[in-house]
Parts: structure tokens; sequence; C-alpha cells
């Protein structure tokens, strides 16, 4: 299965594998949605640095079951050399064309006495293995905003494009001036980006993402209607659409980020006022 044309705007949505060996639950869920309008799936790897199934196994059990690609997360967190090496050959053996490259999320504190990080390369190295090995590489952009340091950021994303990175996803933006930042300070990279898009389900899920998760900076404007709203869903799924409707003005795609397994919420940002059908 290929990556759409780099010409079109590209959508996919983001899948976190399950904890343990049933992947049947999931599968049903994504193949609920794969009619819709969208290009692809995007798999995470152990994201918050816990253990997940297989980012691999689950990507090709996705190309198998659904008809839409299934896009690899490769970490230098999780494997040495020799393991990174044999992940990128496996993958495309198994079909899969496209990889995110990242450095992956820091393990907690308190786990770090049972689980270590390996980190044998660094992201620039593992952007030119991903090339090396045939895939359509891309690489995440962390504005940093609550930092100031989104100049620093678009250097380290212009490392990576020498590197050999084809295209960037950024983490996920909550509001147009934002946005806008981000395509100004990113407009002269000769690379698609890719807008994501976190949908928000409640103010206390808004809240911790905004104070406890590292890149994303939330709108007190945007935390207010949460918090008024008689449906905060409905009225998180409405901000996911408002922010696609800006990615397709400046940008080269978007990335769905469905919370909590919620992959349902993709109907009411692609074709809102509908419903998946039940799982039989």
């Amino acid at each position: 299965m290929s990556e759409p044309a780099a010409s079109t705007f590209a959508i996919t949505v983001e899948v976190v594998p399950p904890e343990g060996p049933d992947a049947q639950p999931l599968l049903a869920a994504l193949w609920s949605i794969q009619h819709l309008p969208f290009d692809g799936f995007s798999v995470a790897t152990n994201p918050v640095a816990k253990p997940r199934m297989s980012a691999l196994a689950l990507s090709s059990l996705i190309q198998r079951h659904t008809d839409k690609p299934a896009r690899l997360h490769c970490t230098t967190r999780d494997h040495n050399r020799l393991g990174i090496q044999g992940l990128l050959w496996g993958g495309r053996a198994l079909g899969i064309t496209s990889v995110l490259v990242a450095t992956g999320d820091y393990v907690a504190l308190e786990d770090r006495a049972r689980t270590t990080t390996v980190r044998d390369v660094d992201v620039f190295t593992l952007v030119g293995m991903a090339r090396d090995a045939g895939f359509h590489t891309g690489v995440v952009l962390d504005p940093d905003i609550e930092a100031g340091n989104l100049d620093h950021q678009v250097r380290r994303l212009e490392r990576k494009v020498t590197a050999g990175a084809h295209f960037a996803v950024t983490q996920p933006v909550y509001d147009k001036a934002l946005a806008r930042r981000l395509f100004d300070a990113t407009r002269h990279l000769d690379i698609p980006i890719i807008l994501g898009i976190l949908p928000l389900r409640t103010a206390r899920h808004a809240r911790f993402l905004h104070d406890q998760v590292a890149g994303i900076a939330i709108p007190e404007a945007v935390l207010e209607r949460l918090s008024r709203a008689a449906d905060p869903v409905a009225e998180g799924a409405a901000g996911a659409r408002h922010m696609l409707s800006i990615a397709r003005q400046w940008f080269a795609g978007a990335c769905i980020m469905p919370p909590f397994g919620h992959y349902e919420v993709v109907h009411e940002i692609l074709e809102p006022g509908t419903r998946s059908l039940p799982v039989l």
C-alpha cells in the first residue's frame, strides 16, 4: 500500500496498540471507520513509555484487515542499532512503506529501576537509516511554545531534513495563531508539514494535556469553552473540525489522534452528524 501523492492533502489517524496480544477489538474499531475520507493509519510505539503490542505487528495486521496503509512509528528509545535495523528491514518485508521517526517519550522516574532507555543512535541517524531502508520517512516537530523554543525546534527540524526526512508531523495544535506561527516558521523548508489534531473530551482532559504533557499548549479560551459546554465531547470534536479547516489552509495534511481509543470521534470530525455502525 502506497503513500498518498505529495500534492494532495493527506489525513492520517493515529492508532495506539493494545496492552496485551489481542488486537481484534481494536481492528474492529478501525474497520468501522475505514470507509471515512482519510488516507491511512499512523501506529504509535509504546506511547508514554509504557508497554504495548508491537507497532510493527499491529501495522501489518491493520494493512491486512483494512484497505488503508499503516505508518510505523520508530523510536531511538526502545532498540539498539541492531534491533532498529532489523525492525526497519522487517517492516519493508511486511509491506510497510512509511515510518515516523522520533526519540520517544521519556521513561517515567518510577519505572527507571526496571526500564532502560537505549538510544544507541540519535534521531538524525535514525532518519538516515529509515531513508536508506527505502521508507517514506517522517519526523516530529514539537513547537515547545510554552518554553519559547520554537526557533530551536525549527533548527532541529532543519537538521532532520538534512538527514533525509521527507515530511514532519507537529504536536497537537489548538488555535489558529499557533498554527500560523508554525506555518510561517517552517515555510522555507521543502517538505510537507502535517498538523497534529488531538480531539479534547473534557475540560479536565484538556487541563491535563496543557499542564502535564510536554509540547501541548491549550489556549485559555478553549479551556473555558470546554468547561462551559453542555456536551464537552461534541465541543472537542467541533474544535478538531476547526483545526482541520485551518490545516487545509496552510499545511500539507493532518494527523487526527483520537484519545483513549475513542476512534468513533473520527466520524464527527470527517463526516459530522454520522455515527459508526455497531461492530458485529
